[in-house]
């Protein structure tokens, strides 16, 4: 059912995607809609299809009164909760619910939110695979790509809700059937005080689900398991170092499927993924399905026909014996080191962005291992050079070109480069696609020959 927002002033924060879709969700519902940005109407995407929409722009800056009348503040999940119009919107009152909240009270299907700092968007697009393979009819989004609001009014069997801390920040009643944490490790600390916040942040997909929901934890990251030793749901566990849970885990080259007495193999030489990141986040997709009912080989025959998503380990080219990796979606520390433990060495990485406040200095024996050649772009390129000094060779360049190029010229036949940049992306580009656009593009442009 529709919620009644008529008459009501509701200020949405953030014109990205998610707060465009807010803008139109909210003004079907009858509410008196502004949009607020910090950013100028030629910065913000696709904001001219709002022009012929009923609702106040306030852009190049927030007006405070705006937000000081608001019966509602609908908050898009890139803008930080202690930003000024937020606090002031807080100190009186108003109400602040993120998109993924506002969605899902008039969303009746179930959903499986599906959270972690790494995995997150291949494991979402894997559900999705396994419940149409099955004939069901299931919405795919959220922190992914398509809002959750879209799917409001849509006639779905269930909804696979990619989930990021940032979203989960703003939920009040949410309530997912489903509420998977993949893993968790350093992430986003130019956004959270420490890594207590962050994590707290991922366990509020948990907030609202009790005995009779599902939690699908990975049995072998130590932090899921300490922190979520005293939830509710029922635990379903996955494992690809093989422990003994009740669940599924890895044993050799089979997936093991142990439940209420079920006891399904699964050959992983099946498996077009590879990476054992990519194994764990496989076990994790199937399990929803294998839940209800799935025949588990229709759910791991669509498992092993998913070929991955764009801009996360993708081939871009093999040139003169040396192999191009497009893994632009690396925006952690904990993915880079999840990349590289799939190549072999030599090694040419390309790294570095905009600084999250992390920490680099676990990556030193990887790179230590494999890597020969390190090239760091962007703002984050100072600090990085100093946490990873004398693990391998390092070399500065001043755009993603320069670096392609002078990563050609180092790079031996036998040997990978890889982008993988364990920052955002954001200090010289929309965003991750936009940056494995560009790298893409730069590696396909290059000519067979050297050019001397």
């Amino acid at each position: 059912m529709k919620q009644d927002f008529k008459g009501q002033r509701i200020v949405v924060i953030g014109a990205g995607l998610s707060g465009q879709a807010l803008v139109r969700f909210l003004l079907e519902r009858g509410a008196s809609v502004a949009l607020s940005d910090q950013r100028t109407a030629e910065r913000i995407p696709g904001i001219e299809q709002l022009q012929d929409l009923p609702v106040r722009l306030d852009l190049g800056g927030h007006n405070l009164e705006l937000f000081e009348q608001a019966d509602l503040i609908a908050v898009s999940p890139g803008v930080p909760l202690n930003c000024e119009p937020l606090k002031l919107a807080a100190s009186l009152h108003i109400p602040l619910l993120g998109e993924i909240e506002l969605a899902a009270r008039e969303i009746e299907r179930p959903i499986i939110g599906i959270t972690g700092t790494n995995g997150k968007s291949t494991t979402t697009s894997l559900v999705g695979e396994v419940f149409r393979a099955w004939g069901k009819k299931v919405f795919v989004g959220g922190n992914l790509g398509t809002p959750l609001v879209e799917a409001c009014g849509q006639d779905y069997d269930l909804l696979a809700v990619e989930l990021s801390s940032f979203q989960l920040e703003t939920i009040d009643r949410f309530h997912p059937r489903f509420g998977m944490l993949l893993n968790l490790s350093s992430d986003h600390l130019d956004r959270y005080p420490d890594l207590d916040s962050y994590y707290h942040a991922k366990l509020q997909l948990f907030r609202n689900m009790n005995a009779s929901d599902y939690a699908i934890l990975n049995a072998d990251d130590p932090e899921v398991c300490r922190l979520t030793a005293d939830l509710s749901p029922i635990k379903v566990w996955f494992s690809a170092q093989g422990k003994e849970i009740r669940g599924i885990r890895r044993v050799g080259d089979q997936l093991i499927w142990n439940w209420n007495g079920a006891d399904t193999r699964m050959s992983l030489e099946q498996l077009q993924l590879s990476g054992e990141h990519n194994v764990e986040n496989a076990m994790a997709a199937l399990v929803p399905a294998l839940l209800q009912g799935c025949p588990a080989e229709l759910a791991w025959k669509a498992i092993c026909s998913f070929a991955g998503l764009e801009h996360r380990m993708t081939l871009v080219r093999e040139l003169k014996g040396v192999s191009w990796f497009n893994d632009s979606k690396g925006t952690n520390v904990g993915s880079v080191l999840k990349s590289l433990a799939g190549l072999q060495p030599p090694v040419t990485l390309i790294a570095g962005g905009k600084d999250k406040g992390g920490d680099y200095r676990p990556l030193r024996a990887q790179l230590e291992e494999k890597v020969r050649n390190l090239i760091l772009i962007g703002e984050a390129a100072p600090r990085m050079a100093e946490e990873l000094s004398g693990c391998c060779t390092i070399y500065r360049a001043a755009s993603l070109e320069a670096a392609v190029k002078l990563a050609r010229q180092m790079t031996a036949s036998g040997g990978t480069v890889l982008l993988s940049p364990a920052c955002s992306s954001f200090d010289m580009f929309e965003n991750y696609q936009a940056r494995g656009v560009e790298f893409t593009r730069l590696v396909e442009q290059l000519p067979a020959e050297e050019e001397r």
